[in-house]
C-alpha cells in the first residue's frame, strides 16, 4: 500500500494555516469564523478523505476532535504522525475520556482541550504552538533526521532507526526525552530538566523521569543493563553519550 507524504509546513507568516478536523458542522463554524477574525486560515476537515486532502496544504497546526463519526481519531492521528510533524492539539468530549487523552499525547499529539472549551483558549493554545514553531531541533522543522551514534531518529515518524534494521516506533515521551538529549549530548541533565521536557501536562506525565529512561533504554542500548548511551550519574541525574550530528 503505497503512502503519501504531507509537506512540512513553511515559515509561519500571516495567515498561518490552522486544520480543524471535526464532523460537528456548529464547531466548525464557530472555529473557522473565530480563527478567520483573528488574523489565521481556517481549513476544514470533517472525516479522513477530507483530512488527508487537507493535509496536503500544509497545515502550521490540526485541531484533531478523537470523537468523530466512522473515524476514529486515535487512527488519524496516527496516520498523521507516519507521515508530518506538524503540531496537533486533540480534543475530547468529555472530562471521563482520559484514556484517549492520555494515549493520543503518547501517539504524538501536542496539546489537548476538553470539550466544551472556549474558542479563545483554544487560540491561545494554537499561539502558543506557533510561538514555539520554527526550525529548532526540539520542535522537528526542516530536514527530518539527526544521526548519534550508530542510530538516526526520523523525526517526522517519531521513529529511531540503526542500519537497515527496521524502524522502531517512539512513544511521546520518549521521543520528548530523546530530543532533549539530543540538544544537550554530553551533558549532565537532572531528573527535573528531563521531566519538564517530556512533560506535556502534570496529570498526564507525572511518572517517574526513571521509567521513561529505562524505556528508552530498552530501544536503544544493546544491553539496557549495562547502559552505554543513556549513562546515570548518582546524585545528578542522567547523561547522553553520543556525537550529534544535526542537519
Amino acid at each position: 500500500m503505497s503512502t503519501t507524504t504531507f509537506p512540512a509546513p513553511s515559515v509561519v507568516a500571516a495567515p498561518a494555516r490552522i486544520l480543524i478536523v471535526d464532523d460537528d458542522r456548529a464547531m466548525q463554524a464557530m472555529l473557522s469564523e473565530y480563527f478567520a477574525n483573528s488574523g489565521l486560515k481556517p481549513l476544514i476537515a470533517a472525516n479522513r478523505v477530507q483530512m488527508v486532502d487537507r493535509l496536503r496544504a500544509g497545515p502550521h497546526v490540526v485541531i484533531l476532535d478523537l470523537k468523530l463519526g466512522e473515524d476514529d481519531g486515535l487512527d488519524l492521528l496516527r496516520l498523521i504522525r507516519t507521515q508530518s510533524d506538524v503540531p496537533v492539539i486533540i480534543t475530547t468530549g468529555h472530562r471521563r475520556d482520559e484514556i484517549d487523552r492520555v494515549v493520543g499525547l503518547e501517539l504524538g499529539a501536542d496539546d489537548y482541550v476538553t470539550k466544551p472549551f472556549s474558542p479563545r483558549e483554544l487560540l491561545a493554545r494554537v499561539r502558543a504552538i506557533l510561538r514555539r514553531g520554527g526550525g529548532d531541533l526540539k520542535r522537528g522543522r526542516g530536514r527530518n533526521r539527526i544521526r548519534f551514534g550508530s542510530w538516526e531518529l526520523d523525526r517526522g515518524g517519531h521513529a529511531v532507526q540503526r542500519g537497515d534494521q527496521d524502524p522502531i516506533i517512539l512513544t511521546k515521551g520518549e521521543y520528548g526525552l530523546l530530543l532533549a538529549f539530543l540538544e544537550s549530548p554530553n551533558r549532565p541533565l537532572s531528573r527535573e530538566h528531563l521531566l519538564r521536557a517530556t512533560r506535556v501536562h502534570d496529570d498526564v506525565f507525572d511518572r517517574s523521569i526513571d521509567v521513561q529512561i529505562l524505556r528508552l533504554r530498552r530501544k536503544l542500548e544493546t544491553d539496557p543493563s549495562e547502559p552505554r548511551l543513556i549513562e546515570t550519574i548518582r546524585g545528578v541525574g542522567y547523561i547522553f553519550k553520543a556525537q550529534v550530528e544535526a542537519p
